[in-house]
């Protein structure tokens, strides 16, 4: 009886809920007549799951997927498949008033805080536009003291209402991407590299920001970054991704203590410990080769190419099931206990020449210039 109710809490609990998400771009040729010759899996079968109040790390080189899946949440790209369930509700199957409807609790901040706001308008318009979409504009009374309580909540003046993004430092225009995703009182809020684009200093300020926001108002996150310290010490729990696919989840302190999957291994040896002894003797991992092409994954598992504990059967003919070798940690790899235990040795790697694209290169994309701008 006990463990029925434990489960459906934890059910309940759940705020966001992604089954076997795919985002596959089509590849296009032809002058009068488009053909399509490809695709490009930029997210390919993710499942994951998000708890009310929770703060959810995504990591990965650049070109895995991470702001796809992202855009893919909110439905700013369309999905190709899966299931998009926000609080009951699977979000890919809405369309129209009901859509823009939705998006009333689920916002974003984006990557560049610059290119993301209309400079042609005030930050008073940029943040009332959202408000008065969604009928939160009632009066202009309520709505100045609204701004006012926006502002000093991401700690800028009320002068700035009055201001043009350009007349902004890097720090206090995201400030305002963040003031804009608030503005609608959302409930989920996906950050696309927040702090990637500022100083070290601004970027300590911003996620603390990030986590006392959270505190007062409730907010569940999924924050996309490339820097794993900022990752671990603002998430509870952190997704790894590789190539369009989910490849270990843990909690923050789990997988930084224990990585089990070899790509999770390979990223934070490449963290630089700031002290000499330490640097020198703990396990460092150079990946041989570069990314392969989305449009062109390798078969099997997608990490062996590139994976220094490859073996003969399985890795390159089978692709791994995302698996639980612990308690609320989960792992694509054949061979993650072998590895953990170390019963199969590291082993050099020939790099392989990849081709960007992997089709011919007078292939014109439809759409985005390169493969990279795609995802």
């Amino acid at each position: 009886m006990t463990e029925t109710v434990v489960e459906s809490t934890v059910e309940t609990d759940v705020l966001l809920r992604v089954d076997d998400l795919k985002v596959h771009f089509p590849i296009k040729r032809g002058i009068i007549f488009d053909k399509t010759i490809g695709y490009v899996y930029a997210v390919d079968g993710v499942s994951l799951a998000i708890r009310r109040g929770e703060t959810y790390g995504l990591v990965g080189e650049s070109g895995c997927g991470k702001t796809t899946l992202g855009r893919a949440i909110l439905r700013l790209v369309e999905p190709t498949g899966g299931v998009v369930d926000f609080d009951g509700t699977d979000v890919a199957g809405l369309k129209g008033e009901e859509l823009r409807k939705s998006r009333r609790r689920m916002q974003m901040i984006f990557q560049d805080p610059l290119s993301s706001l209309d400079p042609r308008q005030s930050v008073e318009s940029i943040l009332t536009e959202g408000m008065r979409a969604h009928g939160l504009d009632k009066d202009k009374e309520s709505t100045h003291e609204r701004l006012r309580e926006l502002l000093a909540a991401v700690g800028l003046p009320e002068s700035a209402l009055r201001k043009y993004p350009h007349e902004f430092s890097g720090g206090q225009r995201q400030r305002i991407g963040i003031a804009r995703a608030l503005a609608v009182e959302p409930d989920l809020i996906v950050a696309d590299e927040p702090v990637s684009a500022l100083d070290v200093s601004v970027q300590a300020q911003v996620v603390n920001l990030l986590e006392d926001l959270q505190e007062k108002l409730g907010l569940t996150y999924v924050v996309i970054a490339h820097d794993l310290a900022v990752v671990r010490h603002i998430s509870d729990r952190i997704g790894v991704m590789y190539l369009g696919s989910l490849v270990e989840e843990a909690t923050a302190d789990a997988l930084y203590e224990e990585p089990l999957h070899p790509y999770t291994r390979a990223l934070l040896s490449a963290i630089p410990v700031p002290d000499p002894k330490v640097e020198d003797a703990r396990e460092q991992i150079l990946l041989a080769g570069d990314l392969p092409s989305p449009a062109n994954p390798p078969s099997g598992c997608r990490f062996h190419t590139r994976c220094p504990w490859k073996q003969e059967t399985r890795c390159s003919t089978e692709r791994p099931e995302l698996r639980e070798l612990a308690t609320g940690h989960r792992v694509a790899c054949h061979f993650a206990e072998e590895i953990r235990d170390g019963q199969i040795q590291r082993h050099e790697v020939k790099a392989e020449l990849v081709d960007e694209v992997a089709i011919n290169p007078d292939v014109d994309l439809s759409g985005p210039a390169s493969v990279s701008e795609v995802i």
